[in-house]
């Protein structure tokens, strides 16, 4: 107690007030609160640490990450068997690395794309698409194949629908497709990540970095010293072309993006293209042939050598063009000429599906058979038909040179044949040799 100014007696209040029990009572909350996110955040980091130390367990012990793996696909599969009740499951549960399996297995190819519809309810698609998605790590990479084998037919099918509805006076109702855009955002959205947002560059010699380096397809100027050291500017070494510029996000398929992102999947195929089944590049081949239109009589000219008019390198399938059975190429039932008209084929299209093509045409016998060969041969010939009436430069570069390829390769391949056939008869055909007379000498 004390005295004021006017000298009266004052007693100062010792117990708090409520401002300052409040201010107790929020810095008590904000304690516990604090101490509460404290806890939470060390379970956090114990889970957490309890996952790195689970993951390192198991890239230390490798029979338990390949057990964990074959789990996983045996799981993916007995998913799949439950919406494909007619489908062998012995062969594919049973093996040691069911995804390969799965991935080998003609009569599980066949009897997913004959119960493929596309639509955004397909538990098929919905099937691939997680399959896709939770294969991320190098031994689940057998499951992303599978999902990539279907690349052809899910793309053919998704681009014959379209182009039919468009095509079609009146126009119909627009099919439900959320299935197939669901996979191949799927894989458009995997390159995009693997990319990091940088674009696709490569290297373009100037014409200046070449006259003083040779190459593969040139020599340089001979006269010039070798002991000179030449003086070209840096900025006029070596250019820098962009093949693919960075990729954006993509939430749907809008038209503008539509060749761009089905480009994308083909090149997403043609980048595990020696892992494909032959199936599926057939696949390919028959869809090819048949977007590009009838067969026409103008590329008839490419089996005519150059340098020897009267020598004709024609082979034996190209004189009677591939049949083509709408129930052979889309299995579903779907015809690829459904609608009428040509079907649009852009370069972002055609580029990669020429690569492929390629594949088919020009690799080596374990990875091609004489049916993609074939079926190779007809779509090729059928573009470089369809690049000349449609005038396009590079089109008709790309499938005439293809066509050259291949026919030189075939004749090399026959004469090669006959050559080996002619020494193995030489060889055991027993050669008759003259008989020499005797001379008899008689004394006379």
């Amino acid at each position: 107690m004390e005295m004021n100014g006017n000298g009266q007696r004052e007693t100062w209040n010792n117990t708090p007030s409520s401002s300052d029990l409040n201010h107790s009572s929020s810095s008590n909350s904000v304690s516990l609160s604090h101490s509460n996110s404290n806890s939470n955040s060390n379970q956090t980091r114990h889970n957490h640490h309890n996952q790195q130390q689970q993951q390192q367990h198991s890239q230390s012990d490798p029979m338990q990450s390949w057990w964990e793996s074959v789990s996983k696909a045996r799981s993916r599969i007995q998913t799949l068997l439950s919406l494909l009740p007619n489908l062998s499951s012995e062969s594919l549960i049973d093996s040691d690395r069911p995804g390969r399996s799965l991935l080998e297995s003609h009569a599980a190819y066949t009897a997913l794309a004959s119960s493929l519809t596309g639509s955004g309810d397909d538990p098929l698609c919905q099937w691939l698409y997680d399959t896709f998605q939770e294969s991320e790590s190098e031994s689940e990479s057998d499951l992303r194949l599978v999902v990539m084998s279907y690349v052809p037919l899910i793309a053919g099918m998704y681009l014959t629908r379209i182009h039919a509805v468009s095509t079609t006076t009146p126009t119909p109702v627009s099919p439900s497709l959320a299935g197939f855009e669901a996979v191949l955002l799927a894989l458009y959205s995997s390159v995009t990540k693997s990319r990091s947002g940088k674009p696709v560059l490569v290297s373009i010699p100037t014409p200046a970095y070449l006259s003083h380096h040779s190459s593969l397809y040139h020599h340089h100027n001979p006269n010039l010293n070798p002991n000179v050291q030449p003086s070209i500017p840096s900025n006029s070494g070596i250019g820098v072309g962009v093949v693919c510029p960075p990729l954006e996000p993509q939430v749907g398929i809008k038209s503008t993006k539509r060749p761009f992102i089905i480009g994308l999947a083909f090149h997403s195929f043609y980048s595990h293209i020696s892992q494909m089944p032959s199936w599926s590049k057939v696949q390919l081949c028959r869809f090819a042939a048949s977007w590009a239109g009838d067969h026409c009589s103008c590329d008839l000219s490419l089996d005519i050598d150059n340098d020897d008019p009267d020598h004709d390198l024609a082979v034996s399938d190209s004189d009677s063009p591939l049949q083509l059975d709408n129930n052979e190429v889309a299995v579903v039932g779907v015809g690829v000429k459904e609608g009428g008209g040509l079907m649009p084929l852009p370069w972002e299209v055609l580029q990669p599906m020429l690569r492929i093509l390629a594949h088919c045409l020009l690799a080596p016998s374990p990875l091609v058979s004489d049916d993609i060969r074939e079926a190779a041969n007809e779509a090729v010939r059928r573009l470089y038909s369809r690049a000349s009436h449609d005038l396009s430069p590079q089109a008709i570069l790309a499938t005439r040179s293809l066509v050259h390829l291949h026919n030189h390769a075939t004749a090399a391949a026959t004469a090669a044949a006959l050559a080996a056939a002619a020494a193995t008869s030489n060889v055991t055909t027993p050669t008759s040799h003259k008989k020499t007379p005797e001379m008899l000498l008689v004394s006379q």
